[in-house]
């Protein structure tokens, strides 16, 4: 072979294209080309996270800085932790925490269970129009807006309300529910097994399609009744979409996640004692008293919070239940 002939098959192969991008990207660009309908409204949300909740990340540099009105956006001067050394010693802050970590605790002891005993209950349910009916029924809640919600909440258990009127013709005395502390709690987690009882049971309902049909003929064989079917088909089959949603509600435990709005609607200096939680705490230091550097080493600290959470509960599903997020 020459020399010049040994050049020319070096330059092919440096120029050559690999086979396999070569195959990948003209797949991607036809499927671009049929579904670009759909490329087109999955842009819409990444542009929704990328300026709201990506961009918005880098203003956690103000926990570290001095922040001044029509000053730097990123702040001023050195790198400091005094803000975190502020809100680690006040004691309103450890109040917020506690009461976030009841109010979301108890939310989720009793809404977790009831959602899947409800899924599994929906499960059950062998007439069709039956079925979709209480389905219905049960998502509505989930689609009314939280205002409205709060405000028929105030109207049922305000001391004109139709609670208060039960309970005085009863030869109870009235209520003033929404003004006492001890009562914000019961309001909190009963209004919020009622707006997403039906709304939560989606993905155990997805999941419970899957399962093989051919496991509840051979547990019927067995002589297994509906019961045992549940507790031996159903739940095992089920069980990594329990474990994964559990993760993120464990992880979501000091986070606000929609518990703002209904607090911030329902709460009152006369209820901070049960109902102030950290949310609302920064909220209230950072617009209300315009302590913007003081608020934000908050927010940052709760989200640390809520990745530890996230992490351990993560690590104790993949030890435990062999299912995990990542």
């Amino acid at each position: 072979m020459s020399k010049k002939v040994q050049i020319q098959q070096e330059q092919s192969t440096e120029t050559e294209w690999n086979p396999t991008e070569l195959t990948l990207g003209r797949r991607m660009g036809k499927d671009f080309r049929i579904n670009w309908q759909l490329y087109v409204m999955f842009l819409f949300p990444v542009i929704y996270y990328i300026i709201f909740r990506y961009i918005p990340m880098f203003g956690n540099i103000l926990a570290f800085r001095k922040y001044y009105a029509g000053g730097n956006i990123f702040g001023e001067g050195p790198l400091t932790f005094k803000y975190f050394k502020q809100f680690i010693t006040a004691k309103p802050f450890w109040d917020a925490f506690k009461n976030t970590l009841i109010l979301n605790g108890l939310y989720l002891i009793f809404r977790f269970p009831l959602t899947l005993i409800f899924a599994l209950l929906l499960n059950e349910i062998r007439n069709l129009h039956w079925k979709k009916f209480v389905q219905t029924v049960s998502y509505l809640p989930h689609f009314i807006s939280m205002v409205i919600v709060c405000g028929m909440i105030k109207e049922l258990l305000s001391t004109s309300g139709p609670v208060n009127d039960i309970i005085s013709q009863l030869g109870g005395e009235k209520i003033n529910f929404i003004a006492l502390a001890e009562w914000f709690r019961t309001i909190f987690v009963a209004s919020g097994v009622w707006q997403s009882l039906g709304w939560g049971t989606i993905l155990y309902l997805a999941a419970m399609s899957g399962i093989n049909p051919s496991l509840y003929e051979a547990a019927t064989v067995d002589g297994a009744n509906h019961f045992q079917q549940v507790l031996h088909v159903t739940i095992p089959c089920i069980l990594p979409t329990i474990a994964t949603l559990l993760i993120l509600d464990i992880g979501g435990l000091v986070g606000s996640g929609g518990a703002f709005e209904k607090v911030y609607l329902l709460y009152s200096p006369l209820t901070y004692e049960t109902s102030d939680i950290v949310s609302t705490y920064v909220f209230r230091m950072g617009i209300e008293s315009g302590s913007i550097n003081f608020a934000t080493a908050v927010g940052l600290f709760e989200g640390l919070i809520n990745l530890v959470l996230l992490t351990c509960a993560n690590f104790v599903s993949r030890k435990v239940a062999n299912t995990s997020l990542w």
